[in-house]
């Protein structure tokens, strides 16, 4: 999972609404992410993603999430998936740090949508060295340079780990944890919330920086 200073939000469709109208033109947005992880001490190999983490191998409790999800997805174009493995993530978390200082929010931007289509849609592990390998040159990352990397555990790991503690220090205890940037003052989201409520932040962002 990810803690994000991010202004390109979920709903593609109603941030570029946003950003095409009156209120937004001379404004410019830019995405940047954090790390975080809800199972810092699970194992690289991984257990079963939702019913024993999560539910506790209760078959009733893992229906009524599936379900749930499910009818989240459908409207926006989703598949959820819920088989496959949760895992330590730090290997995921250092490609995205690594290549954002290197290469830009684009392209780190990239690199978290592969991850979570991999993760979501297709049942990937989310830290195996073929979920990352994919997601870096899905990234338009050239397949030695992100091989390099991936095979070199101790590569920007400190760095990473220096900034989970960071959002640790912050009292971010839980994602997803958003927060819009303004020239006078911040507006944190905190925890899942509909659209609309990411786009009045915006909209009060913008006019204060006018």
């Amino acid at each position: 999972m990810l803690i994000s200073t991010i202004q390109d939000l979920p709903g593609k469709e109603e941030a570029k609404q946003f950003r095409s109208s009156p209120s937004a033109q001379d404004v410019n947005f830019t995405v940047k992410f954090f790390p975080y992880q809800l199972y810092p001490d699970a194992s690289k190999e991984g257990e079963d993603k939702y019913k024993k983490t999560k539910y506790n191998d209760s078959e009733d409790q893992m229906k009524k999430y599936t379900l749930l999800m499910s009818a989240y997805g459908v409207p926006v174009g989703i598949d959820f998936k819920f088989g496959g493995t949760v895992a330590n993530t730090m290997d995921a978390h250092r490609l995205i740090q690594h290549y954002q200082e290197e290469m830009g929010p684009e392209v780190a931007d990239k690199i978290v949508n592969s991850l979570y289509e991999q993760y979501f849609t297709q049942e990937k592990h989310p830290s195996s060295t073929e979920t990352l390998l994919k997601a870096a040159t899905d990234a338009g990352i050239e397949k030695t340079d992100a091989e390099n990397f991936i095979g070199d555990e101790y590569e920007g790991l400190q760095d990473t780990k220096m900034l989970m503690q960071e959002q640790r220090g912050n009292g971010i205890d839980a994602v997803p944890y958003v927060v819009l940037e303004g020239k006078r003052r911040d507006f944190t989201l905190e925890g899942a919330k509909e659209m609309d409520e990411y786009l009045k932040e915006m909209e009060k962002l913008v006019k204060e920086t006018k």
